[in-house]
């Protein structure tokens, strides 16, 4: 409508004027209800003409969408495991730190893992005891097998020497005798050393080993029982917590709620437009917008990135042929924007519904020397012709409370 009154007063009122004082055709008179497109007939197709020229440049250069909306992720609540909720640690709709516990699930299995796991541990401590003492005692074994092969060596020493000087003084009977005894003793040196070497093998490869075991088995037992504990990942705010003791939970099938991160939807504002806008739409480009959920503010918005994809051409392989008519709705494309000024989006409610005007702005080509002149006029009213689209957005966030309380039937 504001364009339609805008081109009239270029093309109809001077068409009437010309009829008026020119022709001194009068309305009433010569111009009537009947008469009226014979007698303007110049100056209202003029004016449609220009109109829907107007309306087409102004949509096309500068952009608009209601598919804009303050997008924010959500982190599901889920259990590493699954179980049966035992105690919960929070409300309804809670602030949450990272790793504040949101609620534990039964751990009585996890538990009596863990504790038989501590035990073998403190098994093979206690072992790892006792072989030392082995190797203690197997030492005290190897010195007395010294002293007794000693003892029966001499002995031997001396039977013999007497023996060699005084043959036949001492029974070749005895002297065997004692050189058995002395391979006997030997044999007990070589025992007693083979007893320690095996408690010191144990001290220092097998038990050692066994005990990395058994703590591999405890620290394990020790992760399992830690699952038991939900705890929240990140900053942020649980909303509808609704889990009670009792409920069983699985990551599957049963998640126990929803995590909003701190800061979600607080900072960029996502919008879609027509696929026609993609040749317009850069990186950098001014934009405005106004919230439901802010009502009769307009908020200044850069555009921080263009999606270079439309999400409804995309496709996972399947077991049947892709068929290109089943996209009956045109996709839009995505685009991001960031407020200009610090806290623009402050008061906006995440998730709410927008309405975003974006600007071309062609300043540089205009000031650039190589542009014609009629390419800088053609430029000026492109750039010119951007305040009627933030009045109207002005207009769209003025009734914009009056639209949804009052016309809406709710």
């Amino acid at each position: 409508m504001f364009e339609l009154m805008f081109c009239s007063l270029l093309t109809i009122v001077p068409d009437y004027l010309y009829r008026r004082y020119v022709q001194g055709k009068r309305f009433g008179k010569e111009i009537t209800f009947y008469s009226v497109w014979y007698e303007l007939r110049w100056g209202i197709t003029g004016c449609l003409m220009l109109t829907v020229s107007l309306i087409t440049m102004i949509f096309y250069f500068h952009p608009s969408t209601d598919s804009a909306t303050l997008y924010f992720r959500t982190v599901p609540i889920l259990p590493e495991g699954s179980g049966r909720v035992a105690e919960v640690k929070v409300g309804f709709s809670q602030e949450v730190k990272k790793g504040d516990v949101l609620f534990t699930l039964d751990s009585s299995r996890q538990q009596a893992a863990h504790e038989t796991a501590r035990r073998k541990v403190a098994e093979v401590d206690a072992a790892m005891t006792s072989a030392q003492s082995d190797v203690v005692k197997a030492e005290a074994q190897i010195q007395e097998a010294k002293a007794n092969w000693q003892q029966a060596k001499d002995e031997l020493d001396t039977k013999s020497e007497l023996q060699r000087r005084n043959p036949g003084i001492v029974p070749q009977r005895d002297i065997e005798k004692l050189q058995v005894l002395v391979d006997q003793r030997q044999a007990g040196i070589d025992a007693a050393t083979a007893v320690k070497e095996s408690a010191a093998l144990q001290v220092s490869t097998l038990l050692p080993a066994q005990k990395a075991s058994a703590q591999a088995a405890l620290d394990q037992a020790q992760v399992d029982l830690d699952k038991t504990i939900v705890r929240a990942g990140v900053d942020g705010r649980v909303e509808q917590f609704l889990i009670r003791v009792g409920d069983v939970v699985n990551q599957l099938m049963r998640p126990a709620g929803v995590l909003i991160p701190a800061g979600a939807g607080r900072n960029v504002l996502q919008a879609g437009f027509g696929q026609i806008e993609a040749g317009v739409m850069k990186e950098g480009m001014v934009a405005e917008a106004t919230c439901i959920s802010r009502p009769w503010v307009i908020i200044p918005m850069v555009v921080t990135t263009v999606q270079d994809y439309i999400a409804a051409g995309q496709f996972q392989s399947g077991q049947q042929l892709l068929e290109a008519q089943n996209t009956v709705k045109p996709g839009t494309i995505l685009v991001f924007l960031e407020p200009l000024y610090k806290g623009g989006l402050e008061g906006v409610t995440p998730g709410s519904s927008c309405i975003v005007n974006a600007y071309t702005s062609n300043h540089e080509e205009i000031s650039a020397e190589h542009t014609s002149t009629g390419r800088a006029i053609a430029l000026h009213v492109v750039d010119g012709v951007g305040l009627v689209h933030a009045l109207l957005l002005r207009i769209q966030a003025l009734l914009l409370p009056i639209k949804t309380l009052v016309l809406s039937g709710h």
